[in-house]
């Protein structure tokens, strides 16, 4: 469900269904608790109320603060997986330019087949979260084979070939964290904090009167909205291949795998 609405509604339209929905959860409930009890608005429960509040909203706020944190952590941890694998192929092109042309050839034709397989099969499927290693399985081996084909001769061949097969086994480690990192999301029992957590307090705020409809209004209002954002971002970063918010594919088009797209 998170991911079909990443991927099918803008950041800022799922912002303002979300935030959106949270406040008038709150105004709706805010009035219902009101009208159902009045004596509510003389603020005789505040004390035990603001006990409550404040203890729920600490823990609340050390779990969403821990889980952001992680989150953008692993966001950027998932950019720099990607810009690794790019640049390790983009070293790969640049060492097999010193390769006779028809190995030369061969290297950046499997390079030019991978960087197309990942950006226009894998990423769709980490998209919709169904990473796939067999997506770009056939061109990762097409690599290794042009590679191996390629017998140096002389000792600066040697050097740049061994680069090269450098580069590219460390292709194979970035290409494997990369789909890893598809593949993860919040634990559940996370998901239940967080989003459990918002429905434990925000009922809270209805029991805490204040004699000025507008105030207590404005107040309720204030904290789902908080809430509420908070949930999004949480949201956003937890699927970094999916959203507005997403990692790029742009780094297998850049430098020198440019020459790899029209």
């Amino acid at each position: 469900m998170i991911l079909w609405l990443l991927n099918h509604l803008s950041t800022f339209l799922l912002g303002v269904v979300l935030v959106g929905g949270f406040v008038a959860l709150a105004i709706g409930g805010s009035l219902a608790a009101r009208r159902r009890f009045p004596h509510l608005a003389g603020g005789e429960h505040n004390e035990m109320v603001g006990v409550a509040l404040g203890m729920f909203g600490a823990i609340y706020g050390i779990i969403l603060a821990f889980v952001v944190v992680t989150l953008w952590t692993q966001l950027e941890n998932t950019q720099t997986i990607v810009a690794s694998e790019a640049t390790d192929l983009a070293l790969v092109v640049r060492s097999a330019e010193v390769f006779p042309p028809a190995e030369r050839a061969r290297v950046d034709r499997a390079v030019g087949e991978y960087v197309h397989a990942v950006v226009e099969v894998q990423w769709p499927l980490m998209r919709e979260g169904r990473p796939s290693y067999e997506a770009t399985a056939d061109q990762t081996h097409a690599l290794y084979t042009a590679l191996q084909a390629y017998e140096p001769v002389g000792a600066r061949s040697e050097t740049f070939y061994g680069e090269a097969a450098g580069r590219l086994n460390d292709v194979a480690a970035q290409r494997r964290a990369r789909v890893t990192m598809a593949e993860t999301s919040l634990p559940i029992l996370l998901q239940v904090l967080v989003y459990g957590g918002a429905f434990v307090i925000l009922p809270l705020t209805f029991l805490f009167g204040l004699r000025s409809l507008k105030m207590q209004l404005l107040f309720v209002s204030a904290v789902a909205g908080l809430i509420g954002f908070s949930l999004l971002l949480v949201m956003a970063l937890d699927r970094p291949f999916a959203g507005d918010l997403s990692v790029s594919p742009a780094p297998y088009k850049e430098a020198a795998l440019a020459q790899f797209w029209p």
